[in-house]
């Protein structure tokens, strides 16, 4: 199983929990997004996927991109532990609470949305942190109110889910880029108890072999 990743992308980070949590041995290839203007733009890369994002999966002759899909192919191809529960309510919740932050927080906090930012538009740094901490602050507005009611250990009980695979990296993002996460103390627990997993552990953007 291959890979192709970026240390620093949310949504190739969601990915390797997920590998991680199955035990699934899998070979990494980074594909640096921010080198010479970015090495997904380039070939082979865009041949593999013309939306140029990561991550990209390559498992035998099946090859995937989106993060969300990948993880739904690896629960029905690797299924233990399964991270999309099978009870009907649980799975609801799980799917919902990570479309809020993979679908609704994460896109318009995508490197792509801020070069963009940058480059049209001339806002500066300043303007730039500004931006991620408005739409993070948002989403985890929501989200905070959501976990009152489902969380447990984790998003949704005590068992973890896609919700988790889908929070950490984003965490990770509010806490770089400045996020006062005082306001978020469901959030907080939860992102303490699971980091201290090996599987989220070893998947963190430091831990990856191209971080710099």
């Amino acid at each position: 199983m291959i890979l192709y990743d970026y240390w620093r992308s949310s949504a190739a980070y969601r990915v390797r929990i997920a590998l991680n949590l199955k035990n699934i041995a899998y070979q990494s290839v980074p594909v640096n997004l921010i080198k010479d203007g970015g090495e997904q733009h380039r070939p082979p890369f865009n041949q593999l996927n013309p939306n140029e994002l990561v991550p990209v999966l390559i498992d035998g002759d099946v090859e995937l991109n989106q993060s969300l899909t990948i993880i739904d192919y690896l629960d029905a191809h690797y299924p233990e532990p399964r991270l999309v529960p099978r009870d009907e309510r649980l799975r609801y919740q799980v799917t919902a609470l990570a479309q809020d932050i993979a679908i609704d927080i994460h896109p318009i906090n995508n490197l792509r949305v801020i070069q963009h930012l940058s480059k049209t538009f001339g806002i500066d740094d300043d303007g730039k942190q500004d931006w991620m901490r408005h739409w993070i602050n948002k989403g985890f507005n929501a989200l905070e109110q959501k976990l009152t009611v489902t969380s447990g250990k984790c998003c949704v009980g005590d068992e973890v889910s896609l919700a988790d695979v889908c929070l950490v990296p984003q965490v990770y993002n509010a806490r770089r880029f400045g996020v006062d996460m005082s306001s978020y103390p469901h959030i907080v627990k939860i992102v303490s108890h699971l980091q201290q997993l090996d599987a989220f552990e070893q998947a963190e953007p430091e831990q990856q072999p191209d971080a710099t």
